[in-house]
């Protein structure tokens, strides 16, 4: 498989509604597994399609838990609870935010060969189903974050992480 080059802040692509995939074909297979690859090799748990500049209702989540969960043409059918916590994001390289989120998420989608199927993810699952799908609505955490951390923050964030 191939990486892809993640776009970042500032491209059009990100702030553009993706169109629902149609085709359960080959070519879609071949975005799946490369969006898989450049997961992986960015260290993400959530890629969405446009991410990698395709405008297509596409969504790959990898929190650890189940291996790679692929959502295609997803929807968010069920949200309950709250919670608040750190995010950030692969399009959004070197900037993090405090934001709000359900804390238990059910989505309905399609997988690679087009069977329509429902997930269910708590805490951080959620979150990334959350973050995910917001992208193919154009949509950057950014958005609604309830406030983003401050250089100092950050660096005292990473200075934690040197420490662990």
């Amino acid at each position: 498989m191939a990486l892809r080059n993640i776009v970042t802040v500032g491209d059009s692509v990100l702030n553009t509604v993706c169109r629902p995939v149609t085709k359960f074909d080959k070519r879609l297979h071949v975005l799946l597994d490369d969006m898989a690859d450049t997961l992986a090799d960015a260290n993400g748990v959530g890629l969405a399609a446009p991410q990698v500049g395709v405008l297509r209702r596409v969504v790959l989540v990898d929190t650890g838990e189940d291996g790679v969960l692929e959502l295609i043409n997803p929807v968010i059918t069920e949200q309950s609870g709250e919670q608040t916590g750190l995010e950030g994001c692969l399009s959004v390289p070197g900037q993090y935010g405090i934001v709000t989120r359900p804390n238990v998420v059910k989505v309905r989608a399609q997988d690679r060969f087009g069977a329509w199927f429902e997930a269910e993810g708590e805490g951080l699952t959620a979150r990334c189903f959350c973050h995910e799908l917001a992208h193919l609505d154009g949509q950057l955490y950014t958005a609604v974050a309830d406030r983003m951390l401050t250089p100092e923050e950050l660096e005292e964030l990473a200075s934690e992480d040197d420490e662990a």
